[in-house]
């Protein structure tokens, strides 16, 4: 049984996470959307919801299972004994933040392999940044992820009320 991890933050899941998730589970047994809980970045979801949101988003497909994790994700992969990190390519510029962090797991754990998967055309602009940009902003983002994640977005941009979204929502 091969077993991968699809590591990130997922703030929130969007079409694009979902469209790798669900390619790697044809090319693996088992895949593990691993949800990043501490991130050196400014999020708009609890690990809690960012997880919720993840399963909801795969419910139907038992080949994808959704879990939270902390620390090194090389770690994580050895705990979940994985053989595989799968990463999603957007654009040539996440190359090489790719390439230097596929290195550097190597570097770590020679037994875990990484593979990258070249995002389907439609998604190539997508992010969760752009994603939590425009639903603060009031913008329909129904294109851009499944239905209960715009639900989500929606309300917690009613519960920031008319406090202005945060300055460093950047992926």
């Amino acid at each position: 049984m091969v077993r991968a991890i699809f590591p990130g933050t997922f703030d929130p899941i969007h079409l694009g996470h979902m469209d790798i998730a669900s390619r790697a589970a044809r090319l693996f047994d088992e895949v593990i959307m691993a949800v990043y809980d501490k991130p050196l970045k400014s999020l708009l979801f609890s690990p809690e919801e960012r997880i919720s949101l993840a399963q909801e988003a795969f419910q139907d497909n038992p080949k994808i299972k959704v879990t939270g994790y902390s620390g090194l994700t090389i770690d994580f992969a050895h705990q979940m004994d994985a053989q595989v990190i799968v990463r999603g390519l957007r654009v040539f510029s996440d190359f090489e933040f790719e390439f230097r962090m596929a290195l550097a797991n190597q570097r770590l754990a020679k037994d875990i392999e990484t593979v990258a998967l070249i995002t389907a055309e439609q998604h190539t602009f997508l992010s969760s940044s752009t994603v939590r940009e425009i639903a603060t902003l009031n913008g329909d983002v129904s294109s851009m992820v499944p239905a209960h994640v715009k639900k989500a977005l929606q309300a917690k941009v009613l519960n920031m009320g008319e406090h202005s979204p945060p300055n460093s929502l950047r992926d």
